[in-house]
């Protein structure tokens, strides 16, 4: 049975992979939980799972998580971003999911490497903001960094096939997002709401917000230069709004290797 700490549990990623946790008892267990202010869920969340060890933003949510639970899991809430760093590299855990929004996922990463953990990422700016340090501490401390979102898992699976030095580039899709066909005049009116009704993704605020702007695709382009240790230029972006085909690995006889799946968040 494969032990698991999840960072990010009450967010979008989180939620799915305790979904998938539920449907597989006797594969998985989670160990360790670390969540924001959505205490109430949290709760919930530590009820179901029974983890060890729990983790929320700040000291105001630890007081108001353990409101909400019996006495005897008061002692298992730690805070902050120390917290955050507890759960990431706890003991018992086999594999750390890496689910924080933004750049606050970059040190519970590190910790998970250096304490020998194997590591789901769905925290594309742990690799964009320190994506050669990450890198260096994965072969160091010898563990695996395997990608959770869809288009660098697609990569990641088309690679299995072949061998890297013939691989002449990878290929990202986009969906291009709910303003792809838009024309320019007609973006100045669009609205919040619109922005994060992505068409073919259930995903959190952020990346939806990302996504409508193209700016994550830019994210995941830096992502998979450090992940899969591509120069820039080898690296292309094409529109595909379907969002069937995640990506295509193209190697230098001309074949092309792609990974297909209907849109789904799990």
């Amino acid at each position: 049975m494969k032990k698991l700490s999840l960072l990010g549990a009450t967010g979008s990623i989180g939620v799915n992979v305790l979904s998938i946790v539920r449907q597989f008892p006797g594969t998985y267990q989670i160990v360790a939980l670390a969540a924001g202010r959505n205490v109430s869920l949290l709760a919930e969340q530590i009820l179901e799972f029974n983890p060890q060890l729990v983790s929320v933003i700040d000291e105001e949510h630890a007081e108001k998580l353990s409101l909400l639970l019996p006495a005897e899991w008061h002692s298992k809430i730690v805070c902050g971003a120390k917290g955050n760093q507890d759960v990431a590299a706890f003991e018992p855990a086999d594999v750390t999911i890496s689910a924080i929004v933004g750049a606050a996922g970059l040190l519970p990463t590190i910790a998970a490497i250096e304490a020998g953990k194997d590591i789901g990422l769905a925290n594309k700016e742990t690799l964009v903001v320190a994506g050669r340090l990450v890198m260096q501490k994965v072969r160091e401390y010898g563990v695996r960094l395997l990608p959770i979102d869809s288009e660098h898992s697609a990569i990641f699976q088309a690679l299995e096939a072949g061998r890297k030095e013939d691989v002449a580039k990878i290929i990202l899709t986009a969906s291009g997002g709910p303003f792809w066909r838009k024309k320019k005049e007609e973006l100045q009116y669009v609205t919040r709401d619109e922005a994060l009704n992505h068409p073919n993704w259930d995903m959190g605020q952020k990346i939806s917000i990302d996504s409508a702007t193209l700016m994550n695709k830019g994210l995941e382009v830096i992502e998979a230069r450090w992940l899969f240790d591509m120069e820039p230029g080898a690296i292309n972006v094409v529109v595909h709004p379907q969002s069937v085909v995640h990506s295509l690995v193209e190697y230098q006889d001309g074949s092309v290797l792609a990974q297909l799946g209907i849109p789904d968040m799990k």
